[in-house]
């Protein structure tokens, strides 16, 4: 979940609202990854989530990192909740799951460095206190009264919301975690172009990753639950935005899709404000309830912005949305997918080819098969398991043009990252399938087994 944006004025004209998205636009040159991931802490001799404080919990946690490694914290209402250095951020998602955002990068190598970097910093401490962390989709066993939410004001809010709308917004607030990266844009028209291949491409990522086939202690039926979970979970914010697809398709046009949002909140002064279901629409006219006869600011646009959550989304930046959290290769080998495809002019022509022809029911199809079915997911006469493959070599295309070294030019390009992603083709099997065969296999059903195994 995002912190509270800043520096931004008053908005004084509805134009500034696409000017906002517009002056994200930078040249090749300039263009940068930012890769964030989710993990679940848990207490080693219990398996239960960590509580927000105590000798074992999120706050030890951050104040280990912070006192042993540097991180500056970061404070709401005298609760530490969140850590900075860098560039990059430390944050709690609403069920305590810790998020690594990655400082904007240029290759994948850095951006493997900084999560390598920010992993055994986090073992690093959690050893210390008997606590350890796992990379999955959704939280396997766990129940929802299990997991503390965390002291945040805008958690609190959304809390109260998401049992009005959909089915599974707590689910998703509490027991689902995520991998994804944030891409440039060079204009509008490229914009439009990496938009939609990122939408259309999604349900691609959610197969390729999926790693969530359990929960509350069983097998759920899908490969991703939490690909299964966003799809119940608030229709006016969620979803496969088809509207990405229609000619007049750019920064106005999400301008109007997100004015159409429900807000949350405003941030004034340290504290969220609830306007819960209120209209941003109503704020540009000094009429929000909330707030009577006060206009928004650029920054309480830049929050509103992120209260949206399609499978791919536009702020100053794109967000790719798709994928579940995962184990610690797959956490580089998700920017390496995205970069490969987005940051070639050869590979996103490609891959636009590749997609160009499917409607909004195949797309739709396509994200409903991968959430149950993973690589093994048909539609419409599409076989995942095919695209799969087709992705990856464009994708890998994509990498050698770019041919950014790593490790002092030893290593030629960043085509490496994508392996693990090239074995799951190669045998048929996802993180989800390979979870499946040990639950059936080696644990005999015994589910708790799989923090010892798959855990960082």
């Amino acid at each position: 979940m995002s912190i509270p944006q800043s520096g931004g004025g008053p908005i004084e004209h509805q134009d500034q609202l696409a000017q906002y998205l517009a002056d994200g636009c930078k040249p090749r040159e300039d263009w940068r990854i930012g890769t964030e991931h989710e993990k679940f802490g848990y207490c080693k001799d219990t398996l239960k989530p960590l509580p927000f404080e105590g000798r074992r919990s999120i706050v030890a946690m951050l104040e280990g990192l912070r006192d042993r490694h540097g991180w500056a914290e970061v404070r709401e209402g005298g609760h530490l909740i969140g850590l900075e250095k860098d560039g990059a951020n430390v944050s709690l998602e609403p069920g305590g799951q810790l998020e690594l955002s990655g400082a904007p990068v240029e290759t994948i190598h850095e951006t493997c460095d900084e999560v390598n970097t920010h992993l055994r910093e986090v073992k690093d401490i959690a050893d210390e206190v008997g606590v350890g962390f796992i990379g999955l989709g959704a939280a396997p066993i766990w129940m929802h009264e299990d997991m503390p939410l965390m002291p945040k004001g805008r958690y609190k809010l959304m809390d109260a919301y998401m049992g009005k709308v959909g089915t599974m917004g707590r689910v998703m607030m509490r027991r689902t975690c995520t991998v994804q990266v944030n891409l440039d844009f060079g204009s509008e028209a490229d914009m439009v172009q990496k938009m939609r291949v990122a939408i259309a491409m999604q349900p691609i990522a959610t197969a390729l990753f999926a790693n969530s086939p359990f929960f509350e202690g069983q097998i759920n039926g899908h490969k991703s639950w939490r690909s299964r979970v966003w799809r119940d979970l608030d229709a006016a914010r969620t979803g496969m935005i088809p509207f990405v697809f229609d000619e007049d398709f750019g920064f106005e046009r999400w301008v109007q899709y997100a004015l159409d949002v429900p807000m949350y909140f405003v941030y004034r002064d340290g504290k969220y404000i609830d306007a819960l279901g209120m209209s941003f629409r109503d704020f540009l006219k000094g009429k929000l309830p909330a707030l009577p006869g006060e206009m928004p600011t650029l920054s309480d646009w830049a929050d509103h912005l992120t209260t949206a959550f399609p499978e791919a989304r536009v702020k100053k930046f794109i967000e790719m949305r798709g994928a579940d959290g995962g184990p610690w290769r797959r956490l580089c080998a998700l920017p390496a997918f995205w970069v490969g495809l987005m940051y070639d002019q050869g590979a996103l022509d490609a891959a636009w080819d590749m997609v160009k022809d499917w409607g909004d029911e195949t797309r739709e199809a396509l994200r409903v098969s991968a959430s149950v079915d993973g690589l093994q997911a048909t539609a419409n006469s599409l076989k995942m398991h095919d695209l799969a493959r087709e992705a990856i070599a464009i994708s890998e295309a994509g990498l050698k043009a770019r041919a950014r070294s790593g490790a002092g030019g030893m290593v030629p390009d960043e085509t490496h990252f994508l392996n693990a992603l090239k074995e799951s083709v190669e045998t048929g099997k996802t993180p989800a399938d390979e979870l499946l065969d040990d639950y059936h296999g080696k644990w005999d059903g015994d589910l708790t087994r799989i923090y010892a195994d798959y855990s960082y």
